[in-house]
């Protein structure tokens, strides 16, 4: 077993290094007990692996969901892996179809008294049929993310293949292929640069002259509509070594095609010749060749496409003149280490570890393999990593990989669980630069987010519903089923609100609190009260995407969508009460940080005591709307009442433990199953009731039910990144949570991962902390202050804490916490007295 090089940051405490050592011999020692039969396996090269970081197989990509990935926030590339005929699918963040337009309808706002009103009457399908009229967006729906360019790879690979291998380093962020063929060693090596933009792919073999194959860039069209009809692309050759494509995107929804792109192939062969065949390029007998990938559009921003696409693929161009492959290379590593490396979870490896990522996830049921947590956790990291870089796009639903052109959800930015799961561990994950592209996107939706809030609802503010696409358009979109989400933007000020938690950057906070203040304008105008007389309540609103079942609702056609299907559409849903709750309390917090505003904030704090109350229904759950209704569809996907419990913080173990029972009874009546980012969900919802072999079973379900081989997550059958990143957040909160104001480490540790490292985890309040434990209990904590904030931790047994060798005063915090003080920069051990 490789062991992380983190684990030498630890020589200045002579106290930690020594837990250190001692955990890990504890895993190392449990790891050879389960690793008895590597030799009888053949495993003895591959048991050299890192199992926690190294994803590998036996064979090429069967379908584009098996490729493995590499990105670098803005170009993304899908790896086969083939020998005889490799295709490498690129994206470019930036191509979907059409081009800067509004969904904003005006005027909608004088006929939303009537739409309350029937709500309040319990005629819900009246309230459905005036929102689909008079407040849905126009167009209803919105544009798609699009596939760039295939490139094709082929070779005269017919004769037997052998020791064939295809791998993913996450820690290098490189994908290696490589067999053998007529006694010829073959290496390909495929990474995604940031310093250098581009995608840059080297082939090699081990006899001279052994490398001939054919290039060519071919570009996608989308046949399964006419109205597809006006993109386009062309195929050049550019002098005698360059492949080039370009083309513009498709008019879609009445909405001009503005987006033009240009890629290219530059071929740098070593020894043999290279030759033009039409639109392909021809190596033959090379020693070894580079191809450097460059592709660019001409947008800007989301009201913006001015820009020469032809000039940007030049400049990258000219910036790669002179690189060696070995410079490249090396520089993107340097670039990908420098967030990966912060991080590293280490958990005990079996016999299964070695073997290939697809084998042991075929393996899980039957046989232990904890480290496979480890990878799908460092899996989660490297997808952001490569999807979300400071000043590209945030991450969507593929994250930036996509190979059709009328992609699943139309791979746009889902916000009723979907984007917020992308970026559920970025900050635990110590990658918070990497929200950046998501607080840029939150700030962009509040110009037609203003608009919406004028026309539609009659507001102040912004508001944002449950989908959008890369040109920012905020009205509701789909049908009134999914459109009366209105607190989508108010659940993305919760990340901003993260953000300045896990770093207490006040001028961060100072630069975002005017989007803060706007969602809670909009509320502060947009609830209405009760027919009670007490309560506050969204209306109309809806619980995504679970239908109620109550007097009024029933499946019927939809003259919006031209479905028979239901409607969602109540007041008052658990969620909205949830995440007004939080975005109440975040804004008075930062309104009072600040010192502004303090009229207002009292205002807000007000009216957040006026929001409907959890409740328990006659079945014993938690409700999921402020009625008592049934349910639809029992066993739904979504778990959108307990967005309190996780990812808000509105329900919890210790302040509200006469909600935990009826929590427990939802995630029991609807199960383990579901999709990918359900069980990613499930995971932290376990977590945080402190049940880790709980969580630990629904991961084990997710790998064998909704997990490819790549390790992507499944919605069902569409590959989505969600799932991926949810069951990272998942993890994390099985080892730390801090969520409270106070630090628990190993709330929801599974009895199979009995001894561990977590080096690198933040906590909020500017925390990161190192820990290991060996039979499932601590045995080293290390803490570095990056805030100077104080810090609490709640560890259940005596401890004493240490700074530069000099003891910290340590109080008592109640609730079994201690505090102390810290200083930025400092780092502070933490010792155990029992």
């Amino acid at each position: 077993m490789n062991l992380p090089e983190r684990h030498t940051k630890f020589s200045g405490f002579c106290p930690v290094g020594i837990f250190t050592c001692q955990t890990l011999l504890r895993i190392i020692s449990i790891s050879l007990l389960h690793a008895m039969g590597l030799q009888a396996m053949n495993l003895s090269q591959d048991s050299m692996i890192d199992p926690g970081t190294l994803m590998w197989y036996r064979q090429p990509a069967g379908q584009w969901e098996d490729a493995l990935p590499v990105g670098n926030g803005r170009l993304g590339a899908m790896v086969y892996g083939r020998t005889s005929e490799e295709i490498i699918q690129l994206n470019e963040e930036t191509y979907w179809s059409g081009g800067p337009y509004s969904t904003v309808v005006k005027g909608g706002y004088q006929h939303l008294p009537e739409i309350q009103q029937a709500l309040f009457a319990g005629d819900p399908l009246k309230a459905h049929k005036l929102f689909g009229r008079y407040l849905m967006g126009y167009p209803v729906e919105q544009q798609k993310y699009q596939a760039l360019a295939n490139l094709y790879l082929f070779f005269d690979h017919h004769d037997s293949i052998t020791n064939y291998r295809r791998s993913l380093d996450l820690s290098t962020g490189i994908v290696s292929i490589s067999f053998e063929q007529n006694g010829v060693n073959y290496q390909r090596e495929i990474l995604a640069s940031v310093p250098d933009q581009t995608i840059a792919i080297r082939l090699s073999a081990d006899h001279p002259g052994s490398l001939s194959f054919g290039i060519q860039l071919r570009g996608i069209r989308n046949p399964a509509h006419s109205n597809y009809g006006t993109d386009y692309f062309q195929m050049d050759v550019e002098g005698k070594d360059e492949l080039k494509l370009t083309g513009k995107s498709t008019d879609y929804l009445g909405i001009e095609g503005r987006v033009h792109y240009e890629a290219r192939v530059k071929v740098v062969p070593e020894g043999g010749s290279l030759n033009v065949d039409g639109t392909r390029l021809q190596v033959s007998g090379a020693d070894a060749v580079t191809l450097y990938v460059v592709a660019a559009t001409n947008f800007v921003n989301y009201h913006d496409v001015s820009a020469d696409q032809h000039v940007r693929v030049l400049r990258n161009q000219d910036n790669l003149t002179g690189r060696s492959f070995a410079s490249v290379k090396s520089d993107a590593i340097k670039d990908h280490q420098s967030f990966f490396q912060r991080v590293r979870l280490t958990l005990p490896v079996t016999s299964s570890s070695y073997l290939p990522t697809d084998e042991r996830m075929q393996a899980l049921g039957k046989s232990p393999d904890p480290s496979l947590a480890a990878l799908c956790y460092h899996f989660g990291r490297y997808l952001l990593i490569a999807s979300s870089r400071p000043g590209t796009q945030p991450a969507n639903l593929q994250g930036i990989w996509n190979n059709n052109m009328n992609p699943p959800w139309d791979s746009k930015y889902t916000t009723n669980i979907n984007t917020e799961m992308n970026y559920w561990p970025v900050e635990t994950g110590n990658l918070s630069e990497l929200a950046e592209p998501l607080i840029t996107m939150v700030k962009e939706l509040t110009d037609q987010g203003a608009q919406v809030a004028r026309e539609h609802y009659g507001a102040r503010g912004w508001v944002f519903h449950q989908n959008t696409d890369i040109w920012r358009v905020a009205a509701p979109m789909d049908g009134p089923t999914w459109g009366t989400f209105t607190v989508g933007g108010a659940w993305l000020t919760t990340h901003l609100w993260e953000h300045f938690l896990f770093t207490r950057d006040t001028s961060y906070l100072r630069d975002v609190y005017p989007v803060l203040k706007g969602a809670a304008e909009f509320f502060m105008d947009f609830l209405v009260e009760h027919p009670n007389g007490k309560w506050l309540v969204t209306n109309p609103s809806n619980s995504p995407e679970n239908p109620p079942k109550g007097p009024g609702y029933r499946y019927f056609y939809d003259e919006v969508t031209g479905m028979y299907y239901f409607t969602t559409i109540v007041y008052g849903s658990t969620i909205d009460m949830q995440i007004l709750k939080d975005l109440f309390s975040d804004y008075c917090s930062a309104a009072a940080i600040l010192r502004v505003d303090g009229e207002f904030s009292e205002k807000v704090s007000k009216a957040r005591g006026r929001l409907v109350p959890s409740q328990v229904g006659r079945d014993g759950m938690l409700q999921e709307w402020t009625e008592d209704y049934g349910q639809l569809e029992e066993k739904h996907r979504h778990f959108s009442h307990l967005y309190g419990l996780y990812p808000g913080n509105v329900i919890s173990l210790r302040h509200t433990p006469e909600l935990i029972e009826p929590v427990k009874k939802v995630l029991e009546q609807r199960g383990d199953g579901g999709t990918g980012f359900s069980r990613g969900w499930k995971m932290a919802l376990w977590a945080r009731l402190h049940d880790g072999d709980r969580a630990d079973s629904i991961f084990k379900g997710y790998i064998a039910e909704q997990c490819y081989p790549s390790l992507f997550a499944k919605c069902f059958t569409p590959l989505q990144v969600d799932g991926s990143l949810g069951v990272t957040a998942g993890i994390t909160e099985m080892l730390i949570q801090s969520q409270e104001g106070v630090i628990e480490l190993l709330p929801a540790l599974p009895g199979a991962w009995e001894a561990g490292r977590f080096d690198g985890v933040c906590a909020r309040d500017g925390f990161e902390l190192n820990l290991g434990w060996e039979d499932h209990r601590l045995t080293d904590v290390e803490i570095l202050s990056k805030a100077g904030m104080p810090c609490r931790l709640r560890l259940r047994r005596s401890v004493r804490v240490f700074c530069d060798g000099q003891e910290v005063p340590i109080l008592p915090s109640g609730e079994g916490a201690v505090e102390f003080p810290t200083d930025k920069g400092k780092r502070y051990l933490i010792t155990f007295l029992n």
